[in-house]
């Protein structure tokens, strides 16, 4: 499916699993955005379905939205992908979310076909960085966000599940996918393969 006719700039979606470094990177990819004078808004897939689960009750924080049933996170994807589709008409977006979410029954697709199908990104980047790297992220973390400490085998899964979500994607809507990796103190190098999307 091409992208939708009624945009008027380029929607990035940029995935990654938890403590792979994704607000770190994206905010230098913002950075060399702006540094070429290209505009771009930084949408947060998690957050938009965060105030829809709060308005409704659901959840007091974001890490609780993942052990709601999959039917009420079905129901916020859709309210959070009309509202980003919204965004994406005016101009050009980078949108950070997660392609699977471990939930207690399994990984749950966190853009699943009905979202891609209202959003039609132009590309999607994934962020993947060395397993053992985001397992000690995740325990630095542990004090801030209440992330699962798993192993770097569990680590790799969840990468690599990420990779076949995309690749999916992919085929279903016409994007291309780029895999942006985060090595330790190279931040800038990822997040320029991000940029250049933009470019």
């Amino acid at each position: 499916m091409p992208k939708s006719t009624a945009r008027k700039g380029r929607l990035v979606i940029v995935t990654g699993i938890p403590g792979v470094g994704k607000t770190t990177v994206l905010t230098a990819a913002l950075a060399a955005c702006n540094a070429r004078s290209v505009n771009v808004d930084l949408v947060n897939y998690g957050n938009m379905m965060f105030e829809e689960a709060s308005k409704k009750g659901l959840v007091k924080t974001r890490d609780e939205m993942r052990r709601l049933g999959v039917k009420t996170q079905v129901q916020l994807q859709l309210a959070a992908a009309k509202a980003i589709a919204r965004i994406a008409a005016k101009g050009n977006v980078l949108l950070d979310t997660h392609m699977f979410i471990n939930t207690p029954i399994g990984f749950m697709p966190g853009i699943p076909s009905w979202v891609g199908e209202s959003l039609k990104p132009d590309s999607i980047a994934l962020l993947e960085a060395d397993p053992a790297e985001v397992s000690k992220r995740r325990q630095k973390d542990a004090a801030i966000r209440a992330r699962e400490a798993d192993s770097p085998e569990r680590i790799s899964e969840h990468q690599l599940l990420g990779r076949s979500g995309a690749a999916a994607l992919a085929v279903q809507t016409g994007c291309t996918v780029v895999i942006a990796h985060n090595r330790e103190g190279a931040a800038e190098a990822a997040a320029k393969v991000i940029a250049d999307l933009f470019m």
